[in-house]
């Protein structure tokens, strides 16, 4: 694994030490630019799925492998700072996934697929959300790799429940969030329907002091809300993901798989 070039803006959060959450990754301006571009894409580009709508980039992402296409240039050219900064990809970034989220909708828990190498950067625009991790519930197995889930979780040695936490990180407008390594194969993410979010569990709940949402000059598309138990995010507009990830093995055609 290539080291982070940046050590001090890509430093890990939490009891994870895979975990990197970056704040203003990028400024309003471009924020914006981005934002134009996801809403100026042709309406053929949208995928419409049960609860959010995606658009697809890079190509089509098979088991064994990407079927290429060109990223166009205003992806190119973030998905090349996020790679040079933080050091963390063996290979340019080839895929991206554009998840649109109105203020109710989230994603299941899931994992990403074998094909992607095991290197996460999110961007949010819009609306802040709050992504949590879940252990992956195949690692809930006794010390001496036996025995039921639920063996597992009756043992008092279960090594598994001590070194293996829920935790979640609240994703800020502008924000870069990276996983990769354990936090990527051991853990499901995902972002809970509904429009308020808590985030008393939030591993850089520290780093959201300095954020523009709690200085003088507050975005709109985020209503924070401190009670003593619990805080919690109120989410007013939508939501704009850049998942942008690297697949390793390109194929120009299907019969070559």
């Amino acid at each position: 694994m290539m080291e982070g070039k940046n050590v001090n803006k890509y430093q890990a959060f939490g009891d994870v030490p895979t975990v990197m959450y970056v704040p203003d990754f990028i400024t309003p301006s471009e924020e914006s630019h981005l934002l134009d571009k996801v809403h100026g894409a042709p309406l053929s580009k949208w995928k419409s799925l049960k609860n959010r709508r995606l658009q697809n980039w890079g190509g089509v992402v098979h088991e064994k492998g990407l079927l290429p296409q060109d990223l166009p240039p205003w992806l190119t050219k973030i998905t090349q700072r996020i790679s040079e900064e933080s050091g963390l990809f063996p290979s340019p970034i080839n895929h991206v996934l554009i998840n649109e989220y109105h203020p109710d909708q989230g994603i299941m828990p899931h994992q990403d697929g074998p094909a992607y190498f095991p290197v996460v950067a999110i961007i949010s625009l819009g609306s802040p959300a709050v992504m949590d991790f879940t252990p992956h519930s195949r690692l809930r197995k006794c010390n001496d790799g036996k025995g039921t889930d639920e063996d597992a979780l009756e043992s008092g040695t279960n090594e598994w429940m001590d070194n293996h936490h829920p935790f979640s990180v609240v994703l800020m407008p502008r924000s870069l969030l990276i996983f990769k390594d354990t936090a990527y194969s051991d853990y499901l993410h995902g972002i809970k329907d509904g429009e308020v979010h808590q985030y008393e569990e939030a591993i850089n709940e520290g780093a959201l002091i300095n954020q523009t949402f709690l200085d003088s000059e507050p975005v709109a598309a985020a209503e924070v809300v401190e009670s003593s138990d619990p805080k919690v995010i109120r989410r007013t507009t939508d939501r704009i993901s850049l998942t942008c990830r690297s697949v390793l093995k390109v194929h120009k055609s299907l019969f070559k798989f």
